[in-house]
């Protein structure tokens, strides 16, 4: 408990929690758009459940540091480069989610209404929270890092990263209702899935591509679009 009289402790925490919530935006988007095409009556549980297994991820992560950083070394050689452990996930989910999120645009585009879906279709709560926490390994995985990489005690981790989830708790609904209401924010939502997917499948080949640019373009294109939006709201009245 040194950490508690530490002042350097508190602003690592500090900064870690902005780290954090920052880097739970793509999950907080992943969450509401699946959240989105589930019944009204279960949206709220579907996102308060993968939340949930966003932070007990990466608390069980955070508690297995030295098999996290394990993940780094190389189990074999592909094509003239090593591939670790974290590269085989980082691929993973980076396809998974580049499936998922072209799929949504597909179905969007097509219009089919979520009534229509028959029984056992995507759009239950179990399949729902089943592909959220799929991601939530991968969206954990770099965030763990991050908090290993800039901070040296757990406790601090574990708080700031509860306390970012907790901050995600309370904005996943208003941010899933806001999607929800604006098919054009949906869409902008999804490329920027497709983006960050495209982002993993290349951290995962070995092609670092820094995060700032990914954040920067998508507050430029949300602050386009929301322009947008209100010039249309303009124009109606």
């Amino acid at each position: 408990m040194e950490w508690v009289t530490n002042p350097e402790a508190w602003v690592a925490l500090a900064t870690l929690t902005a780290l954090e919530i920052v880097l739970g935006v793509d999950n907080i988007i992943f969450i509401s758009i699946l959240a989105g095409r589930l019944p009204e009556a279960q949206r709220a549980r579907a996102r308060t459940l993968g939340l949930a297994f966003a932070a007990g991820t990466r608390v069980l992560l955070l508690l297995s540091i030295a098999w996290v950083m394990s993940l780094t070394q190389p189990l074999f050689t592909a094509l003239g480069r090593p591939v670790s452990g974290r590269d085989l996930i980082l691929l993973g989910g980076g396809l998974f989610l580049l499936w998922k999120s072209v799929h949504e645009i597909h179905t969007s585009i097509e219009g089919a209404p979520h009534e229509d879906l028959p029984k056992g279709a995507p759009a239950s709560l179990l399949s729902a929270v089943a592909q959220i926490a799929v991601l939530d390994i991968v969206f954990s995985l770099d965030s763990v890092i991050t908090a290993v990489g800039l901070v040296d005690d757990v406790p601090v981790m574990i708080i700031a990263i509860l306390l970012a989830v907790g901050v995600m708790i309370f904005a996943a609904r208003p941010i899933g209702e806001f999607v929800d209401r604006h098919p054009t924010i949906k869409m902008l939502a999804l490329s920027f899935l497709v983006l960050v997917g495209v982002a993993l499948v290349a951290e995962g080949w070995g092609f670092h591509i820094p995060k700032g640019y990914i954040y920067f373009s998508m507050a430029f294109a949300t602050a386009v679009e929301l322009l947008n939006l209100k010039l249309r709201k303009h124009r109606r009245a």
